[in-house]
């Protein structure tokens, strides 16, 4: 976690020599992350004091941040501004740039970047934070604990500034652009690459730190997905109230700063050494804790938020036995000191950033970053303990032993000294657990350097590569990861898919569908349901049954028995029980399942230019391929909908490649739009992109202007040459025009802002009607196909119906319209509903396992 420290090293320059020199220093980077501080900003005559700026994006402690004193220096102002500000080549980035550039260059000021204002533009809803403040935003988005929020409004005009205000200004710049990047990899990841400098290794692709290392231990992925996307990565016990973290954290840090300075506390410890009770002393502190600081918290926090109460009382009982562990070491450390002494040589106060270059066995560093919580010294051991504080207990405690033996060997590294390790949770009850430095080297030398190595090798795979990331070896840890949702589709070579048929389309397994078939007509007759069995067929994910009641046996008899078969039958889903002409099918679903290889049903060969579009839906029960035609208006445009696990990015990606596989870039442009950056990432540099890949609301609006426009130009020329469609126009022109197909996956990301709802919701009504002579095609594609994201206006532009696995009726009759709510039935992994006019055919969707063949 990280965390504010009591002591920071910024570089804090009061001279105009050395000021002028770093100012032309830090004009040789391309982004710079600033802030200001402001004298006499409430009156009529405002003097700018200090200008905080930061290089070095991968600094979490400060250390590296320039503080600029100007106060009344205008030649210093005007130098940074002629320097830095008005420069288009130096990126900066300002939380509330609004304020800040009135001081720094106003309307000269060039290439300026407001996080406030990107995080206006994503929303505060999609962000799921509580302001837009930038410490709000470092806490909520970031995961910052321990921030200072009051030192702001401290004067600074007043000379010399406090070390507690140089902390502020220095943390001010840190949290800037951890949550500059974090609003970046939500918005336009695209851009991360420029600003970040993450291509090259200048910061070694960026440090490790011991959090990471214990995550890498707990969840390999989870780990992966926290270091490159910045992922919430923190496994909550069920049934456990989140968000008080940082108020376990401050109410420690607050002790520790009572026990330091209160006489109250001091006068305590004035008896003598052998007289001294733990009981009643650690009463006597709780007390003295309870009124000067628990209380006015507690009181603060349930005004703002009175759920948290519960939560709380809970921390206090922890803090009671934090207390009490405290004071018996400070009644051990009494008998070798003063009353006066042995707070302050109890608690080192000291710098908490640590860092170290750790050998792999590679030959090869690694640099680890870290901030520990608390130092303690113990003189009956003669020996330092570096002290966590966490709210909960350990989800695994191998992996806190390696968090904490790291932080301990980091420390005994800078303090040449054995230093011990503790942790403290307070959560659901007061538990330590304590480390001998002997366990913890022995731990680092034995494990860490090979865990580095590994993680370093992890970090380098890229989806859908294959060997990613191994999945956790605590299936429970599964239950309550934070990442879930994105971790089942982002790392799907992992997703234990069944065997491929032979390249005939033909099942391998040997499967007796007619004693399947057989069973179920005595299984049906068994609830006085008599049926004659008409034969079966065998699709990769489902054996469907052909049955033909009895006269007299009405089909909604046969309907309502699906939970009884699936009971009866040992099935793992429901069977789907579908009227058909002559007959009634029964979905069984397969135990065995196998997919349907891409490359077993599509083999790379351009076609004609003249030829028809057609995109792969899937697999049928006859084996075959089934195509939809995007030149049919029945088929020209498509709403695509599924729930997490169904395999609509799988879909998505084997229905683009079989365009690719097909069409050339010079006949075929693809536009795609990927909110959530994981569809598409292997499709980046392709050849066939209509532009580059869309990923945030602003540009997703322009895109599908764009394509309204381009439809408009086309019938312009097409009635200049007197065609009426895209065909006869190619047919005629010596410049043929490509086919555009836009694939809009997630669409209900987009959909939060009614003025952005808007824009693509006409956008879309007027593409659906017009855009097929013109060759231009929409793939709509959504997780959650609601009535209000999935409106009348989009579904009756979108002809063409595609359902894999919702999680509703409602939001199946949403993709299929009518009554159908046979999607909520499907069985996920592909398994779809492919619907052409009245009829309704189940396909299993192609997989693209090996992106190689691409």
């Amino acid at each position: 976690m990280n965390r504010q420290i009591l002591f920071i090293e910024m570089h804090y320059l009061t001279k105009d020599a050395e000021i002028y020199q770093q100012i032309d220093q830090i004009s040789q980077f391309k982004t710079l992350w600033i802030d200001t501080e402001v004298a006499d900003w409430n009156t009529p005559y405002p003097r700018l004091s200090i200008i905080q700026v930061l290089a070095d994006y991968t600094d979490l402690t400060g250390a590296s941040a320039f503080i600029f004193d100007v106060l009344d220096k205008p030649d210093l102002i005007d130098y940074f501004i002629n320097q830095i500000m008005v420069k288009s080549a130096i990126a900066k980035v300002f939380h509330n740039s609004g304020f800040d550039v009135k001081y720094l260059g106003k309307n000269l000021a060039q290439n300026i970047i407001c996080t406030y204002q990107l995080s206006r533009k994503i929303t505060r809803e999609k962000l799921q934070v509580s302001k837009l403040k930038l410490k709000t935003l470092a806490v909520e988005l970031c995961d910052f604990s321990d921030v200072d929020a009051e030192e702001g409004t401290s004067d600074w005009g007043k000379r010399p500034l406090s070390q507690k205000q140089l902390n502020y200004a220095a943390m001010d710049t840190v949290y800037l652009a951890a949550v500059h990047r974090r609003l970046l990899e939500i918005s336009q990841s695209e851009a991360i690459n420029d600003i970040f400098n993450m291509v090259n290794n200048t910061f070694n692709n960026s440090s490790l730190t011991p959090t990471k290392v214990r995550l890498a231990f707990e969840c390999p992925r989870l780990f992966y997905l926290n270091h490159h996307f910045n992922d919430k990565a923190i496994f909550f016990p069920k049934n456990t109230a989140l968000g008080i973290g940082n108020a376990f954290h401050k109410l420690a840090d607050d002790l520790i700063e009572l026990l330091l300075i209160n006489p109250d506390i001091k006068y305590l410890f004035t008896h003598d050494s052998s007289k001294l009770n733990v009981e009643e002393i650690a009463s006597e502190i709780q007390q003295i804790f309870y009124t000067i600081k628990f209380f006015p918290y507690l009181q603060k926090s349930i005004s703002q938020d009175d759920s948290k109460a519960p939560a709380l009382l809970q921390i206090w009982q922890g803090i009671q036995g934090l207390i009490k562990k405290f004071t018996e070491l400070l009644i051990i450390n009494r008998r070798y000191c003063s009353a006066e002494t042995v707070f302050k040589n109890t608690f080192i106060q000291a710098e908490r950033a640590l860092e170290y270059h750790f050998h792999l066995p590679d030959d090869t560093q690694q640099l680890v970053r870290g901030e520990f919580d608390c130092l303690v010294f113990n003189f009956e051991l003669k020996r330092l303990c570096m002290v966590e504080f966490k709210t909960y207990q350990p989800v695994d405690p191998a992996a806190q032993l390696a968090q904490v033996s790291l932080y301990s060997y980091m420390l005994s590294q800078k303090k040449n000294a054995a230093v011990d390790s503790a942790v403290y949770c307070v959560l659901p009850e007061f538990k330590d657990y304590q480390y001998s430095w002997e366990q913890l080297e022995t731990n680092v030398h034995k494990l860490i350097p090979f865990k580095l190595q590994q993680m370093q090798e992890w970090l380098k795979w890229e989806s859908p590569n294959p060997n990613p990331p191994p999945a956790t070896n605590q299936p429970h840890l599964c239950e309550i990861c934070p990442q879930q949702q994105k971790c089942q589709t982002f790392f799907i070579q992992e997703s234990d898919p069944p065997q491929p048929p032979p390249k005939n389309g033909k099942s391998s397994s040997t499967i007796n569908a007619n004693e399947i078939g057989e069973s179920l007509v005595t299984t049906l007759a068994s609830f006085k349901v008599n049926v004659d069995y008409h034969g079966a067929d065998v699709s990769p994910a489902f054996i469907r049954v052909k049955i033909k009641p009895h006269l007299g046996v009405k089909v909604p008899s046969i309907l309502k028995l699906s939970a009884d078969l699936q009971v009866q039958l040992g099935l793992e889903s429901p069977p789907l029980i579908s009227p058909q002409p002559g007959y009634v099918s029964v979905d069984l679903p397969r135990k065995n399942r196998e997919v349907a290889q891409f490359e077993d049903y599509i083999q790379k060969q351009f076609l004609p230019p003249n030829s028809t579009i057609k995109i792969a839906v899937g697999i049928g029960i006859d084996g075959k391929l089934l195509e939809a035609d995007l030149s049919d208006p029945n088929t020209c445009h498509f709403l695509v909908g599924g729930t997490t696990g169904s395999g609509k990015s799988e879909f998505l990606r084997s229905l683009l490649l079989s365009l690719l596989y097909r069409h050339s870039p010079q006949h075929l442009k693809i536009a795609l739009v990927d909110p959530k950056r994981v569809t598409f990432p292997e499709f980046e540099q392709i050849p066939s992109l209509y532009s580059p890949i869309v990923k945030d609301s602003d540009r997703a609006i322009e895109l599908m202007e764009e394509l309204v426009i381009e439809m408009e130009s086309r019938y312009q020329k097409f009635e200049t040459a007197k065609c009426p469609d895209l065909t006869v126009y190619n047919q005629k022109s010596s410049q043929p025009l490509p086919r555009i197909i836009c694939i809009f996956d997630e669409y209900a990301d987009f959909m939060a802002e009614k003025e952005i709802r808007t824009g693509l919701e006409q956008s879309i009504k007027r593409l659906g009607a017009m855009a097929r002579a013109a060759g231009i095609h929409l793939i709509i594609a959504t997780q959650r196909p609601e009535a209000g994201i999935v409106t009348p206006i989009i579904r009756s532009n979108l002809p063409g119906r595609i359902a894999l696995r919702t999680s509703s009726e409602a939001d199946s009759k949403i993709v299929l319209g009518g009554t159908q709510t046979a999607a909520a039935y499907l069985l996920g992994k592909g398994d779809l509903l492919y619907q052409v006019g009245s009829q309704l055919h189940r396909l299993q969707s192609l997989l693209v396992q090996n992106m190689n063949l691409f």
